[in-house]
């Protein structure tokens, strides 16, 4: 399948989405312009689009006399939002599930393993990145494009949150659970049982989602 070609602004918009992921910018601090424009070696505008771009699907704010700074979400706006894409994400998974081969169950598979040595570890940052990995392997296959660039642009707004690493281990705990979701999603998908993992996308994994949100955190 075919994506769209990536404009100058499109990776700028990537880049700075990146950075929230990987706690570069956390919530409330100010976007320099200047900064992304060097590291980047490019020009001011796309800079401008992308930050315009990223204010209007609120991933940030743009605020008077300061500029664009990152943006902190609500429990409700999360719990919104969870539930829109877990029907999305379901959608996905079921127009993938005829198209999906042995090597992308094994890939599938491998991030499995990965989010699993990272709870071991308390790596948070490395879990919600195998965790996107693997939900992406079976999004890239439904043949949607628009479908995938709209999954694409609400799961950004989740980027500016972390996982606490409590002392108790509740996290951890419960993102083992949530892992053991994704090994009953893959076997929905390797049976070809792609309505059963579509329910299973909306009811069960992004409706645990609501009910964990105390585990997330602004990364400050």
């Amino acid at each position: 399948m075919m994506h769209r070609f990536k404009t100058l602004k499109d990776h700028v918009y990537d880049y700075i989405a990146e950075q929230i992921l990987l706690g570069k910018l956390q919530p409330e601090e100010k976007i320099n312009e200047n900064a992304v424009c060097k590291e980047l070696s490019i020009s001011r505008t796309p800079v401008r689009e992308a930050l315009i771009q990223l204010a209007s699907e609120g991933i940030l704010d743009n605020v008077p006399r300061k500029g664009f700074v990152v943006k902190n979400m609500t429990e409700k706006e999360a719990q919104e939002l969870y539930t829109i894409i877990g029907h999305l994400d379901g959608l996905s998974a079921a127009l993938a599930c005829p198209s999906l081969t042995d090597k992308e169950f094994t890939d599938m598979e491998f991030y499995i393993d990965s989010m699993e040595l990272a709870i071991n570890v308390r790596n948070y940052g490395m879990y919600l990145t195998q965790q996107k990995a693997f939900h992406q392997i079976y999004i890239d296959k439904c043949g949607n494009d628009t479908l995938i660039e709209y999954i694409e642009r609400l799961k950004n707004k989740f980027l500016k949150r972390v996982y606490i690493d409590d002392p108790m281990g509740k996290t951890a705990e419960i993102l083992k659970d949530t892992n053991a979701e994704h090994r009953e999603l893959l076997r929905l998908l390797k049976e070809g049982k792609g309505s059963e993992a579509s329910r299973y996308l909306s009811e069960i994994h992004w409706a645990s989602k609501n009910a964990h949100f105390d585990l997330m955190t602004v990364n400050n």
